[in-house]
């Protein structure tokens, strides 16, 4: 009896140990996507989605978490296993704007993310509905002047491009226009189209296709060089405001505490995600840079980040919605 108990126990230690060294990763990789489909977080997520599933031969599903600006995804982010199973489309507002900006927040930007890589930067578009009367910036901010709190822009939420690139217009143009919140992106879009709202700045994969079709006037380029996609469109700076530069950048990240030999090894993927040429025109097409960097270029970025969003936050006087 005494023999058949110590062979039992030995298996049971075999076995444990056979499935606790199981190579990562042997289940589904979930990645979260802060904001609806068809957004450029989207975008994002089912890039590298779609390369994980091939490297890993597991598959690696996108789940959209809209709500709050991503703060309601940041938080699941913060709570979840740091196993590397669960990851984040990290972005400049849940990443870095909202510890400025948002009070009594419900996560640390700077301790509930273990930064893997900073995937891509993408520059925004200064977009009208084609009723509003304006076809360059000096008109647009002429136009608001002369009838304040007449435009509305749509936003996606707290802390996200769409709220804080035009809070920083509004700012620097002296001008009052009533920000109405939606869900993300593709709802935004749709509500600009529709002629719900007047203007927002939008980023290049939502904004580029609405243009090009002719369903909405671009005024300007957000950063402070023209952009690749779009070259024929004057910077915001150049055609209005002078001085006006702002992007948005997403990453991929995990929860707090994740073993390093699986953040190295999720990094090297994502390189090789964004390495191939038909992947980098698909994301050139829509003004996105690729980047690619390191766990540690990443998390000085975002460091960088927090400081000069806190300034402009402060300088502007940008508040919640």
């Amino acid at each position: 009896m005494r023999s058949r108990i110590l062979s039992l126990t030995l298996a049971l230690i075999v076995a444990a140990g056979t499935a606790f060294a199981q190579p990562y990763p042997s289940k589904p990789i979930r990645i979260v996507a802060p904001f609806p489909p068809g957004g450029s977080a989207d975008f994002t997520a089912r890039i590298i989605a779609e390369h994980f599933s091939k490297a890993f031969g597991q598959p690696a599903v996108v789940e959209n978490v809209p709500g709050a600006g991503g703060v309601i995804a940041a938080e699941r982010n913060a709570k979840a296993a740091p196993d590397g199973y669960t990851l984040i489309v990290g972005s400049t507002g849940i990443m870095s704007v909202n510890a400025s900006l948002l009070k009594n927040l419900t996560y640390d930007p700077a301790k509930d993310f273990t930064p893997v890589s900073l995937v891509i930067r993408v520059p925004s578009y200064l977009v009208v509905n084609p009723k509003v009367p304006a076809n360059s910036v000096k008109e647009l901010i002429a136009y608001a002047r002369a009838n304040p709190g007449r435009l509305t822009y749509a936003s996606a939420g707290n802390g996200t491009s769409q709220h804080t690139n035009p809070e920083l217009f509004k700012s620097m143009a002296k001008t009052f226009i009533l920000p109405i919140t939606y869900r993300g992106s593709a709802p935004a879009m749709a509500a600009l189209m529709s002629g719900e709202v007047d203007m927002m700045i939008e980023l290049g994969p939502t904004a580029i296709p609405q243009i090009k079709a002719g369903r909405i006037k671009a005024l300007g380029a957000s950063t402070a060089q023209r952009t690749r996609a779009m070259p024929d469109i004057p910077t915001i700076a150049e055609s209005g405001l002078p001085g006006f530069d702002a992007f948005t950048w997403f990453g991929i990240a995990g929860p707090p505490g994740m073993p390093r030999d699986i953040v190295l090894r999720l990094h090297a993927e994502i390189v090789k995600a964004v390495a191939p040429a038909e992947v980098r025109a698909r994301l050139e097409a829509v003004g996105a840079e690729v980047v690619a960097n390191s766990p540690e270029e990443f998390a000085e970025f975002q460091k960088q980040e927090a400081a000069k969003w806190a300034k402009v936050v402060k300088d502007a006087g940008i508040r919640p919605e």
